[in-house]
């Protein structure tokens, strides 16, 4: 079970996963039950309530545990190393194979810049996302 793909997504979801769960867990925490128990009023099934009353309420949350997952499981190297044993290679891993034994500065470079150029689009996103919803609702 070690050193296999299987165990470096297992151990990755061990170390991140209390960083989806916190945001979600809080948007969860702020949501009015009352619109709930509204849709139920309304005679909506559980799929419906889930499908419009929860998760455009909960979006948020989701989207910023998205991005805090994200943004520190994209330069993962240690959890990969430990889990697989190096013989699978992730971003991180190969940035840091460059630099290390590689020696081949340039690679490592352009392989840090498209990192941090996937990191700086998926912030973008999020805040154009989150600028939509503050105009839309606020």
């Amino acid at each position: 079970m070690l050193f296999t793909e299987f165990s470096i997504i297992l151990g990755m979801v061990y170390v991140y996963l209390p960083l989806m769960v916190l945001p979600i867990y809080a948007s969860l925490e702020r949501l009015d039950f009352r619109l709930v128990e509204a849709g139920y009023d309304l005679y909506a099934t559980r799929f419906n309530v889930l499908r419009r009353v929860i998760l455009p309420l909960v979006k948020p949350g989701v989207i910023a545990g998205s991005i805090l997952v994200l943004v520190p499981s994209l330069g993962a190297y240690v959890t990969p190393r430990v889990m697989g044993g190096g013989n699978q290679l992730m971003l991180g891993n190969l940035i840091e194979l460059q630099f290390g034994q590689g020696r081949n500065w340039p690679l490592g470079a352009a392989l840090s810049i498209t990192l941090l150029a996937i990191v700086m689009v998926a912030l973008l996103a999020y805040v154009r996302a989150a600028g939509n919803e503050e105009v839309k609702h606020g």
